[in-house]
């Protein structure tokens, strides 16, 4: 049973991987994935991102056998960090 406090539907998994971010204008951004979801997905990026933004993400694996996640996602979140963004993303189509 959940604590309480951990109210979300789907467990949040943490990692600290590379992902490729493609902006609707065609513009590539690297960062880095820090926690990932079955409906979303906090990244670490450079520069800030609109709210309500769709971005195709890519988030390879460590392993070969493995192929990689892409999925469309919609900004539901942006708020400085350190020298970047903390982003959080609303998974809406997994393509991959």
């Amino acid at each position: 049973m959940r604590d309480y406090s951990e109210k979300r539907d789907f467990y949040r998994m943490q990692v600290d991987s590379p992902i490729e971010i493609t902006t609707t204008e065609g513009e590539t951004l690297t960062g880095t994935c820090r926690d990932l979801s079955a409906a979303g997905m906090q990244v670490y990026l450079d520069r800030a991102v609109a709210v309500g933004a769709e971005l195709v993400t890519v988030l390879r694996s460590a392993g070969e056998p493995f192929p990689p996640l892409e999925a469309v996602c919609e900004v539901v979140r942006c708020q400085a960090e350190g020298d970047g963004y903390l982003v959080g993303l609303n998974i809406t189509e997994v393509t991959r």
